[in-house]
């Protein structure tokens, strides 16, 4: 019997650490790779070291790719919203910068306005106002090849030790 084949998708999301970020769209059934890396700076091939300047712009980020036939946008939407608090403004947790930033880069108009409509809803969900950046996708650098499901290579399930 032959296999179907996958509707592939893309979608990027930054919720602080990528190496977190990562971690949790891994789990997510569906979802087909994750690749941790940089999106919405303004210089050419940044380097995990001129990101963490915070002078690039660039926000840590992981692009995932789902087979939409298996996990909706709008599920991947849910789990970004429930890894981090997306009320605290460039951090999360003991990470702070600019870099480390929660916000949601979009490939199409149903993906913003989806953004969109689930930001709203969050928002209800909290006292604080939500900072998250809802914008279009822009080139995406990978990261160095180290960084790359770190968590899983160093055998540890969070970045909180």
């Amino acid at each position: 019997m032959a296999k179907k084949k996958q509707s592939l998708e893309k979608a990027v999301f930054g919720a602080g650490c990528f190496w977190h970020v990562e971690e949790e769209f891994r789990k997510v059934k569906g979802v087909v790779n994750t690749t941790v890396g940089f999106m919405g700076g303004k210089t050419k091939n940044p380097s995990y070291f001129k990101v963490c300047t915070g002078l690039t712009g660039y926000a840590e980020v992981c692009l995932v790719e789902y087979d939409k036939d298996e996990v909706s946008y709008k599920e991947l939407l849910r789990v970004f919203w429930k890894i981090h608090n997306p009320t605290q403004k460039n951090r999360q947790g003991f990470d702070i910068g600019t870099q480390y930033r929660s916000v949601i880069f979009y490939f199409s108009e149903e993906q913003k306005r989806l953004a969109l409509e689930s930001k709203e809803k969050e928002q209800k969900k909290h006292k604080k106002k939500i900072v998250t950046e809802i914008k279009p996708a822009e080139e995406f650098y990978k990261a160095e090849e180290y960084h790359q499901r770190y968590l899983e290579k160093k055998g540890v399930k969070t970045c909180v030790f």
